[in-house]
Order: C-alpha cells, then structure tokens, then sequence
C-alpha cells in the first residue's frame, strides 16, 4: 500500500491553503516555489501549458500564507508534498482491493515527478545551486528589486579602463576581470545564494556588517578558480561580498559566503581584497591601478621585500599570513606602491600606517619600519574585528634614568569600517637588552575600547609604567631599580604622580623612583590647561 508521507501542523495548514487554489493557482504556486522559476519564466510555461489567465494564476499563488516551517526550510520542501515520497505498507485481505488505487495513484506521482524534473530551469535536480539539492535557501520575495539582483544578466561592470578617468579610485572603478565572468549559470549560483544562504553554507561577515541580499544588481570583480575554489567577488556599494564553491562542489557542498564592510574606501583602502586562503596563504585581488606588489616582514625593518607574482588578472601568487596562536617570529604584508597592507583573517586587508593621526603617512622611512617591527605583534589582537586601517603615532622619546639611553611612546589606533568599536594602545619601547639591535616587541601600557584618544579628533594622549632599570641595559642600574615613567604628546606642559608613588614635573616627561608593584594615578594638564589622563 503506498501513501504520501504524514506531516506536521505546518504541512497541514500549507495543504489546506492550497486547496482553496485553483488548478492553474496550484502549478504557479508550484513553479514559483519548489522549481524556483522567475516569475518570467513561470509565466511562459503556464502559458504552454494552457492556463488562460496566468497572470491571475500568479497572482492567487503570491497569496498563499505559507508557514514558517523549520528554521532551515519551507514545508513545501517537506516530505509530504513531495510527490515521489511515498511510503509503502503491507495490505491485509480486506482492502485488498484497495492494491488496485496504489498502484493507480502510484504511477500517477512517477509521472508527476517526471514532469517536474523536464521543466526549465533543471526541475528538483541537484546541479543547480539554487535547487533543492543546491546551497541555495527557498525564495519568498516577490519584490521587483529582489529579483534584478538574482538576475546574471543585469550584474554589472565597469569598464577595463574606467579606473583612469574615475572620480575617485576605488571598487567601483574596479573592472570584472577572471575567466568565468560570463559563466551565468555561475553567476546564478552565487547570487541565489547571496539572496537565499541555505543552511550547509558557511556564512561570516565582519563585525556591524549586514549579511543580508543585495539591494539590486551587484556589480561584478572577479569571477574565476582560486586555488581548488571557484571564486565570484562582488560590490554592491557598501559591502564586498566573496562567494567561494569547491571546483568540483557542484552539489552545493563546501560553498561559502563572506561579507565585508567597505563604505568610504578609496585609493589605497582599495588596493586588494583577498580573493582565496588555504594552507596558511592568502591570494589577493589587486586594483588595476596598482602597478606593483612586494611581500615584506614587517618584524625585519631593514630587509629587502620580494617581488610577489601577479597574473594578467591582477591575482597574486600565495602570500603567507600570520597565523593565529602562532609565535610571531614573523608578520608577513604587502606593498603595493608605497603602502602596507596586511591580512587580519577578513575579505579586506587593513592599510598600515605611521605618523601623527591627523596626518598619518604611509610606512617608508627607517624610523616608521622600526616603529612598525615593534609593534607588529600587536596586531594579532585585531584579527576580525573589521579593520579598515591601523596607524602607529610616535609620539614621545623619553630619556631614561641613569643613562640607559632613551625610550619611545607609541601610540597604535585602529581604525573600523563601521566607526564605532576602534581600539587604542599605547607601548613603550625601550632599548634592547645588552644594547643588541635587535627589534624586540614593545610593551603594551594601556588599552581603550573606543574613544578618540590618538586619533584625528583628540591627537593627545598620556602613558605610563613602572619600569626596572637592569645591569644589561647600558648605564642601567645593576641593582635593578623601579620606576615610575609617564610621557605626553606635545600638548603635555605637566605631569602629576599620585597615589602609591607621588611626583611631579614640568613638561611632559615623568620619572619617579618606585618599587615593584606600585600603583600611581597619573595626570596632566595641557598647554590650553584642558586636564587629561591616561589611556584606558
């Protein structure tokens, strides 16, 4: 005996929505829904098929109530109302007759099933990332916008050279380059997914960026195999978007979708987007107006860079990245041109940066790459917090006690796509141990979540440590005395000491003896005699 399968109180109510459809309502609701056609292309096999009326059949399916179902799928894709799930069930001599009905209603579903795996659009089959076996989630929105961006043929491109006569450069200057841009039933994919992630697909997006489906039509970057992905970039303005298949994943299986902030990018916040990452590499997507790239460590000020290989497309070799929980023995980044961008485990690098905040510069001279060797390491606390760009600020060198040669005060600000959530440190870094040059990592001081300390609206800033003057340390104390340092920016014209240790100076360096352990509260006051504290 076979029968369709049981459903829920979801499945009930769907079917009971439907019986109140007409016949040509019940196959639009069915071509729009379970077979995901265009309303288009509904519209011309209801036609085929006879319905006189189709855009009214259109019309009654839009109306239909459907419940929510589960969290990852509509009841229409449940069991019940598939029709080549059936259950089969031993019959006793009483309903014997009733073998006769099975097999009728039977064979009736084979050939219903049949007919809906030869409809357009490749039926319940599962090579389409937008069929049931696809990544792609059921479409519900009927909103004329909704359905341009699910549309290849209305994506759009810039043109190869438009960059050079752009306004501003920056991504949507960027030409569609890679050799899959005209793969639609590509292109389709990634943005059925894009609208609809179903639940196998691996979805991230940086902090405070939506995840949500395009307004309308996207533009296209690149489209093309990176690595063993296939790989489809593209920027709806606001965001860019990285939708990855595995090259042989045409059943939807390792298919993932990142997003990224990018409003107000521009020149250099343009530069790259990370294109694919596997084995510890990261291949960037280059601008077109970028007319070289080098791989440098940024823990090796004073090494040459290497040549990194680009293709006609403007896709670099594998570019090693930091990895995370890693010794950082080494933090690798590219130049391109004159700027510094480094991996921060997100679609977008984040530009580096050196100088005062108002006017930071790009890391060229010897003393922004030293700065920069010893405050590399640092960076691993920034790894996917969408960061846009990241500049260090010098902004003191104080003399230490007794001869011990001299420190510098960095402060180091990051800088979000969103505006809100930057993070400020200060660090101190003091000579090296023995008098080696070697460019050990600085001591961080302080920390601030937000704010506007170091950066262009509050370029000041104040810190302070107790510090241990060692015999190693040229002139230093080999009786391992403690003290209380403090350094302002230039604005600092006094600095107070109180609490455990007490002091005060003229000017904007601080240096009390102390002993381990101490704990001061630190002031200052500034030259329009504003009163500022520390970073925290």
């Amino acid at each position: 005996r076979l029968s369709p399968r049981s459903g829920g109180a979801d499945e009930l109510a769907l079917e009971q929505a439907l019986s109140a459809l007409s016949a040509p309502g019940r196959a639009a609701f069915a071509l729009c829904g379970p077979e995901r056609l265009t309303e288009a292309d509904a519209l011309r096999v209801l036609a085929a098929a006879g319905v006189a009326d189709t855009r009214e059949a259109l019309a009654e399916a839009a109306r239909v109530a459907t419940p929510a179902g589960s969290r990852d799928r509509s009841p229409v894709e449940s069991a019940e109302f598939d029709p080549c799930a059936l259950q089969a069930r031993p019959t006793d001599l009483i309903r014997r007759r009733q073998h006769v009905r099975a097999v009728l209603a039977g064979g009736a579903a084979v050939l219903v099933c049949g007919g809906l795996l030869g409809l357009p659009g490749g039926g319940w089959g599962p090579a389409g990332a937008d069929g049931p076996g696809g990544a792609a989630a059921p479409p519900y929105a009927r909103n004329a916008a909704a359905q341009a961006a699910l549309d290849p043929a209305k994506v759009t491109a810039a043109a190869a050279t438009a960059w050079r006569s752009a306004a501003r450069q920056d991504f949507a200057a960027w030409p569609a380059r890679g050799d899959r841009v005209r793969d639609r039933e590509l292109l389709r994919r990634a943005l059925a997914v894009w609208a609809r992630p179903g639940s196998g697909v691996r979805v991230a997006a940086t902090p405070g960026t939506a995840a949500g489906p395009a307004a309308g039509p996207p533009q296209l970057l690149f489209a093309g195999v990176v690595e063993h992905a296939v790989v489809v970039l593209f920027h709806d303005g606001l965001r860019v978007v990285r939708y990855a298949e595995a090259a042989d994943g045409a059943d939807g299986s390792g298919t993932t979708l990142d997003f990224a902030r990018t409003d107000g990018a521009a020149g250099t916040s343009a530069d790259a987007v990370v294109a694919g990452r596997t084995h510890g590499n990261v291949r960037y997507l280059t601008a077109p107006w970028v007319t070289s790239a080098q791989l440098v460590d940024l823990l090796k000020p004073d090494a040459a860079g290497r040549v990194v290989h680009r293709d006609a497309n403007g896709l670099t070799g594998p570019v090693p990245t930091s990895a995370p929980g890693a010794t950082c023995t080494a933090w690798p980044a590219l130049r391109t041109g004159g700027e510094l961008l480094t991996d921060l485990a997100e679609p977008v690098p984040a530009r580096l940066t050196y100088g005062a905040p108002r006017e930071p510069g790009a890391v060229s001279g010897a003393r922004a790459r030293t700065v920069w060797a010893r405050t590399a390491c640092q960076l691993a606390a920034l790894r996917g917090q969408g960061v846009s760009a990241v500049n260090s600020w010098e902004f003191a060198r104080q003399p230490l006690p007794g001869g011990a040669g001299s420190a510098t005060w960095v402060c180091t600000r990051a800088e979000t796509w969103r505006g809100a959530g930057s993070l400020t440190f200060a660090q101190i870094q003091t000579p090296a141990a023995g008098g080696r040059s070697g460019a050990a990592p600085g001591a961080a001081v302080a920390r601030a979540d937000g704010g506007t300390a170091c950066g262009p609206r509050a370029p000041r800033v104040l810190a302070g440590v107790l510090w241990k003057a060692t015999g190693g340390q040229p002139g230093g104390h080999p009786d391992g005395r403690w003290w209380l340092l403090a350094a302002g920016s230039e604005q600092v014209t006094s600095i107070t000491a109180t609490g455990g240790v007490r002091g005060q100076t003229a000017g904007r360096f601080l240096a009390v003896p102390a002993k381990a352990g101490d704990r001061a509260e630190l002031t200052a006051r500034l030259a329009d005699g504003e009163r500022l504290t520390t970073l925290r």
